[in-house]
Parts: structure tokens; sequence; C-alpha cells
């Protein structure tokens, strides 16, 4: 994607990477906290923990996939021409999903490059980012009836954005966990080609520091719905809920029109959110 102002600010990479543990990596589908193996994910809840990989495996050029891409809970890490872990705009992803495909059981570690590039919808299950580079993922459909799907999974040390919404159509992230953060779903506020999208966000665990959980743009008709939301160390509320913008396709920073439920399209109520 081009540059884009927003993007550009203080975008300094972060280089300390705490290793990973997972407690009782055998167990499965406990209810109220997935914990997840090599091959299966529970979506009772977002996942309290991080997983271990089963194994390295370096990309120097992006992985296409379509149909289905299972990664076996491997850890892919950039290296070479993805190898800069940098937080540069237009960086290549570590996969490329065609329209309706499906990434399942994969960790992404260090350097992640950009992450992960949907060009349609796509499914992205159990997805782990360990260190986010540019964005964890991002989603670029051109059509209004396109379904990007984020199930369970997490990203953490982003200092950005999380899930990035150039595209049209509607995305839902649903038992996710995410820590240490800019923006978890951020609406392109001045891409070139602007188009309406729909955010729901639901079953997620968000650990401070954090900015804001999503920003949409309402005058190109953007919602987000928010539900079970539990954010901890944040006693403060420092961490935004839903902010609404005044998008544009000139590439100038957009106009924050402020924060939290409105009915409109901020759709949600003080006791969707919870604070530990």
């Amino acid at each position: 994607m081009t540059a884009r102002p927003e993007q550009r600010a203080s975008h300094r990479r972060r280089t300390t990477t705490r290793r990973a543990v997972i407690a009782g990596v055998s167990a499965l589908g406990i209810t109220g906290a997935a914990i997840v193996t090599t091959t299966m994910l529970s979506t009772a809840g977002a996942a309290s923990t991080w997983p271990s990989d089963t194994g390295s495996k370096p990309v120097s050029k992006t992985v296409p996939v379509s149909g289905t891409y299972d990664g076996g809970m491997k850890k892919f890490y950039g290296t070479g021409a993805l190898g800069g872990g940098g937080q540069d705009e237009g960086q290549d992803p570590v996969f490329e999903l065609a329209d309706g495909a499906t990434l399942k059981n994969v960790i992404i570690g260090t350097p992640a490059a950009d992450g992960v590039h949907c060009k349609g919808s796509c499914t992205l299950q159990n997805v782990w980012w360990l260190d986010v580079g540019e964005d964890a993922a991002s989603f670029k459909g051109k059509s209004s009836s396109a379904q990007y799907k984020v199930i369970g999974g997490g990203a953490r040390k982003a200092d950005d954005k999380v899930l990035q919404f150039n595209g049209a159509g509607t995305l839902t992230v649903s038992g996710f966990r995410v820590e240490d953060f800019g923006k978890l779903v951020r609406s392109c506020g001045n891409c070139k080609t602007q188009y309406k999208r729909t955010i729901v966000l639901k079953d997620i665990d968000v650990v401070a520091p954090g900015k804001s959980l999503v920003g949409i743009n309402t005058n190109y008709g953007d919602t987000a719905t928010l539900s079970n939301i539990r954010i901890q160390g944040d006693s403060k509320k420092k961490i935004k809920t839903c902010t609404r913008y005044q998008g544009n396709n000139t590439g100038k920073e957009p106009k924050d029109l402020g924060s939290g439920p409105d009915g409109k399209y901020c759709k949600f109520s003080a006791s969707d959110i919870t604070y530990k």
C-alpha cells in the first residue's frame, strides 16, 4: 500500500523479543481460555497465553496461498528481502492469500515484514504474531460482499496498527488476543480508493499498553460493533474503544471526530467492555 501520513509517524522498531511459553501445551478446548496445539483451535474464548512453535522456517519470498494452508504451528519469519524488520511502507507480506483462502495454525516471528495480505475474502485461523512488523494483516478485497474472518490467535508488540482494513466488505475478529499495540483495527483513513467498511469485534482479550481498539470513517458509512471485550491493565481507561474519523482519499491526516459508543457508527454499550 502507498505511504500514508498517519502510518509514517514515529515507527521506531522495537528489537526485543520475548520467548513465547505455553503451559500444558497438550491441553485443548478448555472452557473460557483456549490453549492451542499444533493442529486445532478452541474458539470458546480468546487464548490466555502464547503458543510454542513446532519449528522455525525462514521466508525470503512471499508465500502465496490459495485454498487452505496449515502451518502446523511452525514459526515463519522474514529473511533476505523480507528480513528488514522495520515499519517502512510498501513491504511485501510473509503470506499473500488469494480470494477465499484460509491460513491457519501459523506463528509469525521476527522479522515479520508486512505480515499477511488478503486480496479478497479470507480466513485467518489460529494465526499468531509475536512481534508485529508494519502491520499484522491487511485486508484488500474490493467487493462489498467480501468477508474477512480472524478466528483465534493473537498479536503483540505493534507500534501502530495490528489489522489494517484497506478494502471493502466486512471484517470479523473473534477469540483474539492483543498485547502492547497501537490500534487493533483501523479502517484506512486516507487511502486513494475508499469504501464502506463493517467491523465486528467479539470475544477479545486486550492487554495494555494500547491506544485504541478500532478506528472507523463515519463519512464513508463505516460501522464497528463491539461485544465481550476484556481489557487488562488499563485501570485509567486510556485505551480508546471506538474512534470516529472523517476519512479522505487525498492522503491527508484524517480528522478525529471523537470516540465511544454513539449507537449509529460505534455500536456497543458500556456493559460490552469490562476492565480487569
